[in-house]
């Protein structure tokens, strides 16, 4: 209902735009400054989990054992995050990833020829949203990890094609830098988890938009921008004391611990935002 009422209000006011362009001067030159603000989705990574390492060799996909030999993560995952020790399917259950709203500030510049423009915008901002996934062992106990964006930088290419010198439809790409921050957490109190959390990292970043000019240094808009950044180094360790589950020496496991990893490698959204400038 958010998304639905913001796209409803600016595309109202996008249209109502021409009516008030008589007055703009012509053209898309020169630099501008001004903000985007909207609501960030996620996709729903179905069949999210997470991957151990139990002998510490670098190579995912082992299968963490209790000292019985059976499989200790047979409750399986969710890609959510987990509100209790309980998988779903044990009557427990998970929580949707997050979305949320972003706010950003932006300076760039435009040169027209013809009915062609192309420049260049660059932003800075940070969006709420997060991105959990979750295990559970038969002990029982939850396993959660969660990632989320501190703060957001890109700088985008951009070309459109102007019909009338006020009104401009344009698609952008460019790379993007982010601060991300991985957390965990566990119901399970035997063991010790260990990880660092927060990386910056460089990624991609895509779309387009409309925008329309409004008197002689105004201009509004909407805008699609997806994001994409690769995330596959943050790694857990769970440590303890020996015979403890994931110090369990037998069937091949490492009485050091097991390195625990995410399964979805790569942190991606869409932002659906309004944007506003003032050209100079």
């Amino acid at each position: 209902m958010k998304l639905t009422g913001f796209l409803g209000a600016a595309t109202a006011l996008v249209i109502a735009a021409p009516a008030m362009a008589q007055d703009a001067d012509r053209g898309f030159n020169g630099i501008y400054v001004g903000a985007a603000g909207g609501y960030d989705v996620q996709p729903n990574d179905v069949g999210s989990g997470v991957l151990f390492d139990r002998n510490l060799d670098g190579q995912y996909g082992d299968v963490v054992r209790t000292g019985s030999g059976a499989n200790a993560f047979s409750p399986g995952f969710c890609n959510g995050q987990a509100r209790n020790q309980l998988s779903p399917a044990a009557g427990g259950s998970c929580a949707n990833d997050k979305d949320d709203w972003a706010y950003y500030g932006r300076i760039g510049a435009d040169a027209q020829r013809g009915r062609i423009v192309v420049g260049i915008v660059g932003e800075f901002g940070t969006t709420n949203i997060t991105d959990g996934v979750s295990a559970f062992s038969s002990t029982p106990a939850s396993y959660v990890f969660n990632r989320g964006i501190d703060w957001e930088a890109g700088i985008r290419g951009r070309v459109g094609f102007t019909p009338n010198d006020t009104t401009l439809f344009y698609g952008a790409f460019g790379p993007g830098y982010a601060r991300i921050d991985r957390a965990f957490g566990s119901t399970n109190t035997t063991n010790t988890f260990t990880g660092s959390g927060k990386r910056n990292q460089f990624g991609i970043q895509g779309g387009g938009g409309i925008e329309q000019r409004i008197g002689e240094h105004l201009s509004i808009g909407l805008e699609y921008v997806y994001h994409q950044y690769q995330d596959n180094d943050y790694v857990v360790r769970a440590t303890g004391a020996a015979g403890t589950t994931f110090t369990n020496a037998a069937n091949g496991g490492s009485t050091s611990g097991t390195d625990f990893i995410r399964t979805d490698d790569k942190f991606r959204w869409h932002s659906m935002r309004a944007t506003v400038g003032f050209r100079f």
